[in-house]
């Protein structure tokens, strides 16, 4: 690789951070500025053509994308709504997949029935990135973003079955509806088999470390091993790294707590990095995307590319609006009476933003098929493939915001009862200290120094108040502040003249920059504690 090449490749993460930088500096959203970018920045004369790689993206950017959202969601709430998860990952996904590629099939001329149907299992997962980022920053209830994080979870593994399934009728390797029932079936039980035999060894492994750099780049280790293991037996990679992430998640609390800090700060870095990388690849694919078009005429691919679009969206309207009846049909249905109302109904149809994974896989559709002849109409399903997956970006990425907002889905209440909740669990961890502390101090009698006692009561206490007052918002009944805001505003005081006069010695040379790291980062671990509340 020449050095021009290696500087066109350090110039996508570079601009992507620059684009993102923007974009969150100014409260843009952040998918679609990076969507945007690219296109642009793909039509300068002199850019070369970034073509996407299918097997870079689902064996590099999507097991640690997957693995980092699996890591921090709930395993109880993911367990108490995995019927509409189940619903929208598998059920939606399918009928999606039907619904466009019959509409693709009837529409465009001498386009394969089966060519079809992998167009539309390759446009049928959404990416649930983009409209969580949103949902969670407009305060959406949490059911609601549960659900979406569910869905975007495990629904690659669905698409990505049905796509191979369809890909192998179109390139003639025989294909049945039991052939693909049974692929199904076996990769995503053996995909969860794996992600299950995985997570509990590495957990042993990272508590008996004690190393947090180590401990942490185990978990760095451990989406992609879920995924090559699962991928290695031909299951589902994805539903391996979903499970073992889940799994080390929920157990993560055991991990020391400087591991813990290492590791949130490291993945929100990571996941950042990646997703802004990966959404102006988006637009860049468009050079690639336009090559061998010519034998269509601009007319049809523009009513092509609109019709399966439209599909797509109603089509996740049509399921999750009507998608439930036959479940509620049943009697575990009726049993569970518990549903989203039409507003948040409407909000989960609308969040259906698409993104590289559909890319991906129409990039790795096959130039040929059995017997050498080119597949059909290959360069169409890259392209509506691309429209799609732009149209949902800019028109629901645009409007999924002011939606929100206009339908009043909010969780003010929820809010509220979240810090009702932790403030009543701050007064009872510090009444547990509390006592632990009367404890050690009785059975230590005369040997423990009260001036000790008496200061770890009063942080304690502290704790236990801090929680309340925020409730508050940090001010009194009359808008003064309470004290613990006092002492947070005066406590980041200090830590800065500390700081300044830490610095200011290792300038003088009357410290090593050793040391300075040190005592700054004891300082940094107080100030971060204070800027939690």
């Amino acid at each position: 690789m020449g050095a021009t090449h290696a500087l066109w490749l350090l110039a996508v993460p570079v601009c992507a951070l620059g684009v993102a930088a923007l974009a969150r500096r100014y409260a843009l959203s952040t998918p679609l500025a990076l969507v945007v970018a690219g296109l642009l920045v793909s039509l300068v004369p002199g850019v070369p053509e970034f073509r996407l790689d299918p097997e870079f993206v689902l064996f590099v950017f999507l097991p640690p994308l997957l693995f980092s959202a699996a890591w921090q969601s709930s395993y109880y709430d993911l367990r108490e709504n995995r019927r509409p998860i189940g619903l929208l990952s598998v059920g939606l996904v399918l009928f999606t997949t039907l619904a466009v590629g019959y509409t693709a099939h009837l529409l465009v001329p001498d386009l394969p029935l089966a060519a079809a149907l992998a167009l539309g299992a390759i446009v049928a997962p959404p990416d649930a990135v983009a409209a969580v980022s949103v949902a969670q920053r407009l305060g959406l209830p949490r059911r609601v973003v549960t659900i979406l994080v569910g869905e975007s979870l495990f629904n690659d593994a669905t698409a990505l079955t049905a796509f191979r399934v369809a890909l192998a009728a179109a390139v003639g390797a025989g294909f049945t509806l039991a052939d693909g029932m049974g692929r199904f079936l076996f990769a995503a039980g053996v995909g969860a088999a794996v992600g299950l035999l995985l997570g509990p060894p590495l957990h042993w492994l990272r508590t008996r470390l004690n190393d947090p750099l180590v401990e942490n780049s185990v978990v760095v280790v451990a989406p992609f091993a879920a995924y090559l293991t699962a991928e290695a037996v031909h299951a589902s990679g994805v539903i391996a790294v979903v499970v073992s992430g889940l799994y080390l998640g929920h157990r993560f609390t055991e991990s020391p707590a400087v591991s813990r800090l290492i590791g949130h700060s490291f993945w929100k870095v990571m996941v950042f990095l990646l997703e802004s990388v990966v959404f102006l690849l988006i637009g860049l694919q468009l050079p690639s995307v336009l090559e061998g078009l010519s034998g269509y005429g601009w007319g049809s691919l523009t009513w092509w590319a609109l019709a399966v679009f439209a599909v797509t969206v109603v089509a996740r309207f049509v399921w999750v609006f009507t998608g439930y009846l036959p479940f509620r049909l049943t009697p575990a249905g009726r049993r569970r009476p518990r549903t989203l109302d039409w507003r948040a109904k409407v909000v989960v149809s609308w969040a259906g933003m698409r993104g590289v994974v559909s890319l991906a896989a129409a990039f790795a559709v096959p130039a040929t098929v059995a017997g050498g002849a080119p597949f059909p109409g290959r360069d169409l399903i890259v392209f509506l493939t691309f429209t799609t997956v732009l149209g949902t970006l800019l028109v629901q990425g645009l409007t999924f915001p002011p939606l929100i907002r206009w339908l009043g889905v909010a969780a003010e209440r929820e809010r509220y009862e979240d810090s009702v909740a932790e403030a009543g669990a701050q007064h009872a961890a510090a009444n547990a200290a509390m006592a632990r502390l009367e404890e050690l101090a009785a059975d230590t009698g005369d040997m423990l120094d009260p001036t000790v006692v008496e200061r770890l009561r009063a942080m304690a206490e502290h704790r236990q108040m801090r929680a309340w007052e925020r409730l508050g918002g940090g001010t009194g009944p009359e808008g003064e502040e309470v004290p613990t805001a006092v002492y947070r505003r005066l406590r980041r005081e200090m830590l800065a003249a500390e700081r300044a006069t830490l610095v200011r010695m290792r300038n003088e040379r009357r410290i090593d920059d050793e040391v300075l790291q040190r005592m700054l980062h004891e300082l940094d671990l107080e100030e971060a504690a204070l800027n939690r509340d």
